[in-house]
């Protein structure tokens, strides 16, 4: 046992294995779900069809309030909660025993629905088993979890002791579902790509490195399935998506976080426009099916999401908030120094950086920012007329990124080329070698086609609200340390090493 083991509640366990019992026996229970129960409860003055009927639930009891011959105790489970009476004329033999239950265990009701005097939805109970029992005390005085950092430590214990943090994860199954349905409506499969990459590619990125044993071979963790998903795309596949579980080896922001779960798609015949009506309808029905509306409130401000988004130009946003054209190398320097970025060795890169720094405050949106420079675009096919501008956008509400699509480059010599030139760049973001299998693909003929990523963890921060990608993600990356517990279950301050 940990220190969180209450010493009362381990004697508790003792006692009941004395007279025979088991604190945490191998079968549960049939339980049906409290909303369900509630909903068919109907009220004192116009019963529903459950009321006075017999039902089982199971999950966490909270805190109890004993009258003597009776007891009170909210039970919750996943989709809700639901109050439990314990009577003791009711209970006979079983009541001296639940003086063995705390807060925090884990049981199953069976009982009659019903009401108290004043109306409260009651399961008036007859028999309750006691399915695991809690020898860490919860949260003082149910509040929840009180240190943030503590919340996502023990993401276990806010599920059910924060108020809504459940909602939150609930809410982003649903969205993840309704991704799936809205594609495969629009004819797309799903499709599963590898996770270790011999070779870098599909995103610039650091990338976190493992060794593969039986192949006696460094491999790389995704940084994006993008540039297998377009060999799908060469192979006919024509329209495919994938959620992937994507590993960038960098900081973590309220925005950023080194494991996160992106949605890319690839559609042959198609460009970067179509991308754009696609994510801007997806973004809205998804809206509308897990909120209801196409009104979001993201970080104190009220947005509107229904399609279509507004459009802005790269280039003519970088001059109007830099001052500067992104090309003109003395301005955009001087713009760097004044806003203290450092010079990455890379112009393009460099001129990005400004970019960031000037511009993406102002994308309240939704917005869609189109047409980047080919040279931040290595996948991206250029524009017709245009050499110097690929056929690229990003999405963008907040200030934050959401998407980014392009027409996606078919060219295999013109990707060998931009491949060769990012190699030679020394960027540490960029691959260290050609992937050489993939200009091969392309040799055989990739029809013109879109691609469109999305973030899955930024889409659910904006659709439930929540400021920081840790609030959306069930365990956030944090720093190891050791577990040491406060007075109420909360995880201190770690201490400096």
């Amino acid at each position: 046992m940990t220190e969180l083991a209450h010493p009362d509640r381990l004697a508790k366990i003792e006692a009941m294995r004395a007279e025979g019992l088991d604190p945490y026996p191998a079968r549960g229970v049939a339980a049906e779900a409290i909303a369900d129960l509630i909903a068919a409860l109907g009220t004192p003055e116009a019963p529903g069809p459950r009321a006075g009927t017999t039902a089982t639930i199971a999950g966490r009891l909270l805190s109890q309030r004993d009258f003597g011959k009776l007891v009170f105790a909210p039970v919750l489970d996943r989709s809700g909660r639901l109050q439990i009476g314990l009577e003791r004329d009711r209970l006979g033999d079983w009541w001296p025993k639940r003086k063995w239950l705390d807060g925090g265990d884990l049981v199953g009701a069976t009982g009659v629905l019903g009401h108290t005097k004043k109306g409260e939805p009651t399961l008036w109970v007859t028999e309750l088993t006691l399915l695991a029992k809690s020898v860490a005390p919860p949260p003082e005085k149910w509040h929840g979890l009180v240190d943030v950092e503590a919340r996502y430590r023990r993401r276990y214990v806010d599920l059910w002791a924060s108020e809504g943090v459940s909602a939150v994860f609930l809410k982003r199954s649903r969205i993840v579902s309704a991704i799936r349905r809205f594609l495969e409506a629009q004819g797309y499969i799903e499709v599963e790509t590898p996770t270790l990459h011999p070779i870098l590619g599909g995103a610039a990125a650091r990338p976190f490195t493992t060794h593969y044993n039986a192949l006696d071979h460094d491999f790389f963790l995704r940084i994006a399935p993008e540039l297998y998903l377009k060999r799908c795309i060469v192979g006919g596949l024509e329209r495919v998506f994938e959620i992937a579980r994507n590993f960038r080896n960098e900081g973590l922001s309220p925005r950023h976080n080194p494991e996160f779960s992106m949605l890319e798609l690839y559609e042959a015949q198609a460009d970067y426009r179509r991308m754009m009506e696609i994510s801007e309808t997806m973004i809205e029905s998804i809206a509308r099916e897990v909120n209801g509306t196409t009104s979001v409130r993201f970080r104190g401000v009220d947005y509107d999401l229904r399609a279509p988004f507004e459009r802005a130009s790269y280039l003519e946003l970088f001059e109007k908030h830099a001052g500067c054209a992104y090309d003109d190398q003395p301005g955009v320097r001087a713009k760097a120094r004044e806003l203290s970025i450092p010079d990455p060795g890379n112009f393009s890169k460099l001129s990005n950086d400004v970019f960031e720094a000037c511009v993406e405050d102002h994308l309240h949106g939704p917005v869609i920012v189109y047409d980047y420079p080919v040279e931040i675009s290595p996948l991206a096919k250029r524009k017709p007329g245009a050499p110097k501008i690929a056929e690229r956008f990003e999405i963008f509400l907040g200030g934050m990124e959401l998407g980014n699509a392009f027409s996606e480059l078919n060219d295999p010599a013109d990707q060998y080329q931009r491949f060769a030139e990012q190699v030679a760049s020394k960027d540490p973001e960029a691959p260290g070698e050609i992937d050489i299998d993939y200009v091969q693909a392309l040799e055989y003929g990739m029809p013109p086609a879109g691609g469109l990523g999305i973030g899955i963890d930024r889409l659910v921060m904006v659709l439930t609200g929540q400021d920081t990608i840790r609030d959306v993600l069930l365990f956030p990356a944090l720093r190891p340390r050791s577990f040491e517990s406060g007075e109420s279950g909360e995880v201190v301050t770690p201490k400096k090493t």
